[in-house]
Formats: C-alpha cells, structure tokens, sequence
C-alpha cells in the first residue's frame, strides 16, 4: 500500500513538472510576442473638401489619392494612419468644418483658404498644387460658341452667371476684371450664382446667360462633352492649397507634408494635381485677397 502511494504522488510530481514547464513555456512565449511585435496605434482623420461639380465625381476624384496619403503617412509614422472624407454641399459648411475643427485637413480655392484663414489663424498650409511647375493656373470668363461678343466691356447690358458666392474663379477674380473693363452688376441685364463650375458652363451653353466664369479644368471637360462655349477671356489665378486644422499634431503635419512633397506618381497625382505638389505660404494668396476687396465694389 505504501509503495502505491508513492508512486502516485510521484506520477502527481511529474505531472505538476509538466503543468509548470508549459506555463513558463506560454507566459516566455506572451511576453516575447508583447515585446517583440510593434503595438500601432491608429491615427484617424477626415479629410473635408466643397463639391465645386457634381459629389459623386467630388468622391472619385479624391479618393485615390487619400488612399495613398493614408497608407505613405502610415510608413512613415510608423502608425496606422485612417483617412475618411466628409465632402460638403456648399463652400460656406466646408469652411465652417474646417475652421471648427470638423475635419482634420482640407482642399480649398485661394478664396476659401482667406477667408477661414481670417477666423482661424492657426489653420496651416501643407503643401499648394502645382501646375506644370507653377502656383499658378487659368479662370476661364465663357460665352456660347455662336456668341459675336468680343471682348470683356461687350458685356455692358448682358447677363452673367456667376459660381459660388465665395468661389475664388466664379466670384472675386471674375468680377475684378470685370470691374478693371468697366462692367460693374449695375452694368449688367442680370447676374446669378449657380454655386458649381459645370453648373455655370452648362448655363452659358444652353444661352440661359450671355457669359460665365469656370475654372480651365472643367471648361475643357464640357466642351469635350459636347457643351457649346468658347473662351471671352482668361485670367490667372493661384493653385490650391491643403489645408491643415489649427493644433494639428506636429508629428502628422510634418508626415503629411513630407508624403506631399515627394509625390510624384502620375497615377496618384492625375485626379488632383497632375505635377505634384509645392510649398506654399500664406503670402502666395496676397493678389486674391486684393481682388476679394475689389469686388466689394462690383
């Protein structure tokens, strides 16, 4: 009976040996995969534009690019970096996202950028697209293709369609050379503002206004589709910037900026901004802010 005993609080022994190797084994195995494998933590912004054409060709337009923004900023972070848009139907609620701090970053025209600039001085510039190289690109003033007008002061007893109340093209710079050729609204049989670009070319094709102002891009698309509008006039303006909300991380802006700066794949960049990016300050914007005052007297 004695040597029964034994042998069964030896087998115990050895089972309790065996329970304790492979406890130290798991807890060896728990602290090494802790320690070894690199704990990411997620970084998560939203990203906040205006429609200045239809939403859905908004949502296409950026969507590769935030993709790559997303998983560049992650390599360089080292931490997973999530970007969602939030895409607003009128520039007015796109600027009050911004400037209260709604949206992480943004795309403006140079007008929209001043403005929330003036509410929010901590708002900062991470980069301005480029256009061949340049800051800067054209606003196109349109008439119909079958128009006989000629030149800007033809426009004296003619009506204008206009984009956005605070459109940087649709607005301040049209109505400025507007002004400098001796048309002023009173000038003018009429004037309306049709909020986006396409929205004011396909007015002026379908003869609903003598002349609209729109930028290039979309001038062009319009006129590939089919829409009949030639150019009256065109006029430079400064490209757009990305705007960053005030108390952003130093850490993501400085990420932000340096992914920017060094894109330079066409298929990236070719929704956006074609030839990349370049830095940018606030002075850069200094001859709209002029023309935004100049058409107060419109």
């Amino acid at each position: 009976m004695k040597t029964v005993a034994l042998k069964f609080v030896r087998q115990a022994r050895s089972r309790l040996t065996v329970a304790n190797r492979i406890l130290q084994t798991l807890a060896a195995a728990f602290v090494a995969s802790t320690f070894a494998m690199p704990v990411f933590a997620e970084i998560n912004l939203v990203f906040g534009t205006y429609a200045a054409d239809k939403p859905t060709t908004t949502v296409k337009k950026y969507k590769p690019f935030l993709q790559y923004l997303s998983a560049e900023m992650t390599k360089v972070m080292g931490e997973q970096v999530n970007i969602k848009m939030k895409i607003a139907k009128k520039y007015e609620t796109g600027i009050d996202h911004l400037a209260n701090g709604e949206v992480d970053f943004a795309r403006f025209g140079p007008a929209s950028y001043i403005t929330v600039h003036e509410r929010d001085n901590g708002i900062q510039i991470a980069a301005m697209e480029s256009k061949n190289g340049q800051k800067r690109f054209k606003g196109i003033i349109a008439v119909h293709a079958d128009s006989d007008l000629q030149s800007l002061s033809d426009l004296a007893g003619q009506s204008f369609a206009f984009g956005d109340p605070l459109s940087t093209i649709g607005r301040y710079l049209a109505q400025s050379h507007l002004i400098n050729a001796g048309v002023t609204s009173q000038d003018l049989s009429g004037h309306a503002y049709l909020e986006r670009h396409d929205k004011v070319g396909s007015a002026v094709g379908a003869g609903r206004f003598a002349a609209g102002a729109l930028k290039e891009s979309t001038f062009k698309k319009l006129v590939k589709s089919g829409v009949p509008i030639k150019t009256l006039f065109e006029f430079e303006n400064v490209t757009k910037p990305w705007l960053t909300a005030s108390g952003m991380d130093l850490k993501v802006f400085n990420a932000m900026r340096q992914v920017m700066l060094n894109t330079t794949a066409p298929d990236i960049l070719k929704s956006i901004s074609q030839d990349g990016f370049a830095e940018g300050a606030d002075a850069d914007y200094d001859f709209i802010r002029t023309a935004m005052k100049h058409s107060g007297t419109f």
